[in-house]
């Protein structure tokens, strides 16, 4: 059944990573920057006082990088538990600098043995259409972008692999173990992240929908037009020619998925959340799936039908659930992903 209904969307066959990494930057995300020619970083010690019972050190870490000549410095909070490690870990590109947040259950996180590095997305560049702030304001003095020029979410993808090149020094974390994590907008970032950096051992979608884990042909809800439309700065300015021409694009979106093979890729879908549109984030899924099984692994393991709400998919290198309720970045969520890793 799956394999028919993927057969009708015509999706684009799967290239090299290379290849594939190519298209995307070009034609929807933009090319990331060049790594920085310096980092440095001021660590505040405790700066949650006896945060989760003390059974954790919380540490605010303000981290500069040097950029094309200048210096751009944002804030990040790494929580991990007490004892020598090294432990998994999560980078969290979130929406608040909050810790812990509604969208992260910080205590239940370390619980599970799991540190949590989580930064707010507009501590990097806002999220708007102003290109002369924040990291944008060192890539672009006067605002203006060229055609295959980076958009917010590579931006804020690419502060997040700064936050790795810290955690490579800190011992108490397990650098076979970092993920990066991410909801909705930031879902997609997440995504472009781990595929673009082969350092990380795992990327998480949570509801990241169109231009994130959901193949765009034949897709309900948000489409290309709709996305460039309301957030165009997202991405480069190339990814506006696609607006109502979804099937001549020489991609889709489980190319993003397949560019993390053969590391492990995590979506997570909501029942509730049609915008999203749940079957086209599994479709990716199963669409990208060949790119596991090239490296002799297994992508998704799935039932030959498209989601319902209970549905976790964990025996493959692709894992996959659909919870009920609305767009969210829930304990459930949080749960399911820990329960993949430790499987």
């Amino acid at each position: 059944m799956l394999q028919s209904i993927l057969k009708e969307r015509d999706l684009p066959a799967l290239l090299s990573r290379p290849e594939m990494l190519e298209i995307l930057q070009r034609e929807e995300y933009g090319y990331l920057p060049e790594k920085p020619e310096a980092i440095s970083w001021k660590v505040q010690n405790d700066c949650i006082p006896s945060f989760c019972a003390g059974k954790v050190t919380a540490q605010r870490v303000e981290l500069t990088v040097t950029l094309r000549g200048k210096d751009f410095t944002f804030p990040f909070i790494a929580v991990i538990p007490r004892g020598d490690g090294p432990y998994p870990f999560f980078i969290h590109i979130n929406f608040r600098p909050d810790v812990p947040d509604r969208y992260m259950p910080t205590e239940e996180i370390t619980d599970n043995g799991f540190a949590v590095l989580s930064f707010c997305y507009n501590d990097v560049t806002t999220d708007n259409g102003d290109f002369t702030n924040g990291l944008a304001g060192l890539l672009y003095p006067d605002g203006q972008r060229g055609p295959t020029d980076p958009g917010k979410i590579a931006l804020w993808a690419w502060a997040a692999q700064r936050v790795l090149d810290y955690a490579e020094q800190e011992p108490r974390l397990d650098m076979t173990r970092a993920m990066v994590c991410g909801h909705s907008r930031l879902g997609k970032t997440a995504l472009f992240c781990g595929a673009t950096d082969e350092r990380f051992f795992l990327a998480h979608s949570n509801n990241s929908g169109c231009s994130g884990a959901a193949v765009t042909r034949e897709k309900v809800g948000e489409r290309v037009e709709q996305i460039t439309r309301n957030f165009p700065y997202w991405f480069c300015e190339n990814y506006k020619k696609y607006i109502g021409k979804e099937a001549e694009m020489p991609f889709d979106q489980h190319y993003i998925i397949a560019s993390i093979a053969p590391r492990y890729t995590y979506v997570a879908s909501a029942l509730e959340d049609q915008w999203a549109d749940a079957a086209s984030e599994m479709l990716a899924c199963v669409a990208a799936s060949p790119a596991y099984e090239a490296h002799g692994l297994r992508g998704l393991v799935c039932e030959d039908r498209l989601p319902v709400a209970g549905d976790e998919y964990h025996g493959g290198s692709i894992g996959y659930h659909l919870r009920p309720g609305l767009h969210y970045f829930g304990r459930e969520d949080w749960n399911r992903l820990m329960r993949f890793v430790k499987e």
